[in-house]
């Protein structure tokens, strides 16, 4: 099932000052996280990624994701460190000719380093989940209550004199 990115995240997906990593699985299950600036909101709802290289493994994985009905992870997290969001989801196609395609790589054949455009991979967000501090801990809080460390807990040592 399709979930829809809010405003919030549009905005942190589209933004050059987010990281934004990719995680996917190879055939093996092997995990596989990188870097991937190009990720993007696109107009339907759905995200983008820009593959640069025709070999990468990023492209191998998401191949086998879409084979096998594979998950990836993308996540996001803000320049200053307080947001941190999770969206599980699931590789569609890869449009490697036509209008889409095109479009992107007309953009990228502007820029300076004069690069190459491999795929434009179309991943539906299933799932999304904040993973900043102050929601984790929120939610372990609420969801384990009982789960404590004993030293936030236990009564403070009194000072002895020596």
């Amino acid at each position: 099932m399709s979930a829809i990115l809010s405003s919030e995240i549009i905005e942190l997906l589209n933004s050059a000052e987010t990281v934004k990593v990719l995680a996917s699985v190879d055939i093996q299950g092997v995990p596989h996280a990188v870097i991937k600036g190009s990720l993007h909101a696109a107009e339907d709802g759905k995200i983008h990624l820009l593959e640069r290289f025709e070999a990468s493994t990023s492209g191998r994985n998401l191949t086998a994701s879409l084979w096998f009905d594979r998950r990836v992870a993308i996540l996001l997290f803000d320049r200053d460190g307080r947001k941190a969001i999770q969206i599980k989801g699931k590789p569609l196609k890869c449009h490697i000719s036509g209008p889409l395609f095109l479009r992107h790589y007309a953009e990228i054949r502007k820029r300076p380093d004069n690069g190459s455009l491999a795929g434009v991979w179309v991943i539906e967000p299933e799932e999304v989940i904040d993973e900043s501090f102050a929601e984790r801990k929120a939610r372990e809080q609420s969801e384990h209550p009982v789960f404590t460390h004993l030293d936030l807990i236990a009564k403070p040592l009194e000072k002895t004199a020596a």
